[in-house]
């Protein structure tokens, strides 16, 4: 894997017109945005497909306006298989990243003793889903130790895999708490050559990294698209492998659209992908998703990948040497996201102080990642996580405006 912790863009890489692509990002103009990990903003493109969609709607009403734009909705599943490396048929489009990996464990029977094999640094809804299924189906869950620097044992993890003989391996590619990047594909090679079941949860990375689903390994895969893709809120998508379709896996809900109802008795699901989705979806949403994809695959993921890195390392080093602030990332490789401890404030009024300074934030909790703060021993952090259209000096003006606040 490439050591994603550098902040040198190789020569190789294309230069990003940084200049136009903030003309394309109104809201540029008004904050500095460093909560592209919760959301990203929207690029003027994706504003203006959803907005006339809905028109559009408006005009001729909401079944009309679907067929209407049949051709434009399957490049949705086009635009994310040449994203991640796959087919169209594929992919299924969810309303979110929680609602896609849900989805995903319903599909698999599973049954009381059998084990879910995951990492400390997965995502907090996650763990909460594999609680849900031992308090329900009496399921193990065993926790990969990590590394003395942070980041999942992938040698333990080996072993775990051997001795335990996971129903389901499970890794969160970058978790919400940190800007930790796991090394999901090493987890894959060794799933792959044991024949286990592997669930990866690329939330935040789809759009800041280039996702590859062969060089994974993974068998099935959740993303959303608000966030680096800057997609709309209230989408995502699942990746479902041919090995899955293949062995007849499908979720516990399958509606009309996912079913053929062949006969009173007996349904059939579909082939593809799509028996993981509804038939009621939002159309000016999915059309958006697909804008979004294309102007994340036209700006460029391997540009992306290099530079909004490089600006969260800057952060980083920035908010370091700030007396009373501790940067909390650990891990050989770190992506854009950071996130920080700060002495003599509280969480709520020191974000407020973000706020006033017209600097978008976020907030993450003790109750976030139990097992990564109680290591960090902190119950708090502010989360900072910029993108390829922000600035080095918004990088800057960030620092500045944390130091002025960390003074006693």
């Amino acid at each position: 894997m490439r050591d994603k912790n550098s902040a040198t863009v190789t020569s190789s890489t294309p230069l990003l017109d940084i200049a136009a692509l903030r003309a394309d990002t109104p809201g540029t103009r008004e904050f500095v945005h460093f909560n592209n990990s919760g959301c990203g903003l929207l690029a003027t493109p994706v504003l203006t497909t959803m907005l006339d969609h809905l028109t559009l709607e408006a005009r001729i009403g909401g079944y009309e306006a679907s067929a209407a734009r049949a051709t434009e909705v399957r490049e949705f599943y086009e635009e994310v298989a040449a994203l991640i490396n796959t087919a169209a048929r594929n992919i299924a489009f969810t309303s979110s990243a929680t609602h896609a990996y849900s989805t995903a464990l319903s599909a698999i029977p599973f049954q009381a003793g059998d084990v879910i094999l995951t990492t400390r640094n997965d995502f907090i809804s996650n763990q909460i889903a594999f609680l849900s299924l031992r308090k329900r189906f009496g399921v193990r869950i065993v926790h990969a130790p990590d590394l003395p620097e942070g980041g999942v044992d992938v040698d333990a993890m080996a072993a775990l895999m051997r001795s335990e003989r996971p129903r389901l391996v499970a890794a969160t590619h970058i978790p919400t708490n940190s800007g930790l990047v796991q090394p999901v594909a090493e987890i894959g090679r060794l799933c792959r050559e044991l024949h286990l079941l592997y669930l990866v949860d690329a939330c935040q990375s789809v759009g800041l990294y280039p996702i590859d689903v062969d060089e994974i390994g993974c068998d099935l895969l959740t993303a959303t698209c608000r966030k680096f893709l800057r997609g709309p809120r209230g989408s995502g998508f699942l990746y479902v492998s041919d090995r899955v379709l293949q062995a007849g896996y499908e979720p516990l809900f399958v509606d009309m659209h996912g079913a053929r109802w062949v006969e009173p008795g007996r349904y059939q699901p579909v082939d593809t992908a799509a028996r993981f989705e509804e038939w009621e979806i939002p159309y000016s949403t999915i059309l958006g998703c697909a804008a979004a994809v294309r102007y994340a695959r036209q700006v460029g993921i391997e540009a992306v990948a290099e530079r909004s890195p490089a600006l969260g390392a800057q952060l980083r080093d920035l908010l370091a040497e700030i007396p009373g602030v501790t940067v909390l990332e650990r891990g050989r490789v770190l992506g854009a996201m950071v996130t920080f401890a700060i002495e003599g404030w509280q969480p709520e009024p020191f974000k407020a102080a973000m706020d006033a300074r017209r600097i978008n934030s976020a907030l993450s909790f003790r109750n976030f990642a139990q097992f990564d703060f109680g290591d960090k021993n902190v119950d708090w952090c502010l989360r900072l996580s910029p993108h390829y259209y922000n600035t080095e000096d918004e990088v800057a003006q960030v620092a500045a405006a944390v130091a002025e606040l960390a003074r006693p």
